[in-house]
């Protein structure tokens, strides 16, 4: 959809008022998915998070509005309103990945590994704060910088905002419940271990390249 790199300062995010107002199937799909997440145990709950309506990409600046919309709606697989997700790639100062295996719990990529950190952007939030919230949160540690990377859509309607944080010299991450495995793959992704699958591979080549 549009490249970056951007400075997070350089993001803007307005926001519309009122909420966005699915089709009836699709609402009813999304209480099929939240029902289907607390029947096996997760603590996923609904809510109010953000999608995407428009975006203005320059190579200096990028702006971006949302709108309020149902959290759930991002569980369907063909329909989720262009929900927006920010993804935060992390990478120690020596340029390792950090990748974490996400706990079976969770309602997205359970049990999958993923690079840094992840999550909804919550209302009122702009997007490039919400990596640097969803890192101290997953691993309790701050960037020491931080590029907007890149806005991409995905086949089922999620919009991704991905980012990458490089952290200081000596940095220690402490993960939280959301991953009960973590470790740091080397600098060039060709080394990387089996449990790296393609997807992973594609977006490390791509930022690296940046």
């Amino acid at each position: 959809m549009a490249r970056g790199p951007w400075d997070p300062a350089h993001v803007r995010a307005s926001w519309r008022t009122e909420p966005f107002q699915p089709p009836p199937a699709a609402a009813r799909a999304a209480d099929v998915a939240i029902a289907e997440l607390r029947r096996r145990g997760s603590p996923s709950h609904d809510g109010w998070a953000a999608r995407l309506v428009s975006y203005d990409a320059h190579p200096d600046r990028l702006a971006l509005e949302l709108q309020p919309v149902r959290w759930a709606l991002r569980l369907l697989g063909e329909d989720a309103a262009q929900s927006l997700s920010a993804i935060c790639v992390v990478r120690a100062a020596d340029g390792r990945w950090l990748a974490g295996r996400r706990a079976q719990w969770l309602a997205t990529w359970a049990g999958r590994w993923a690079l840094g950190a992840g999550g909804s952007v919550e209302v009122d939030e702009n997007p490039a704060d919400t990596m640097v919230r969803e890192l101290q949160e997953e691993w309790s540690v701050a960037p020491e910088r931080l590029t907007v990377e890149a806005l991409v859509g995905r086949d089922s309607g999620v919009v991704l905002m991905i980012g990458m944080a490089w952290l200081p010299d000596g940095a220690t991450v402490t993960p939280d419940a959301e991953h009960d495995e973590y470790a740091w793959w080397p600098a060039r992704p060709e080394r990387w271990p089996p449990e790296a699958d393609a997807p992973l591979r594609l977006l490390a080549g791509t930022l690296s390249a940046s």
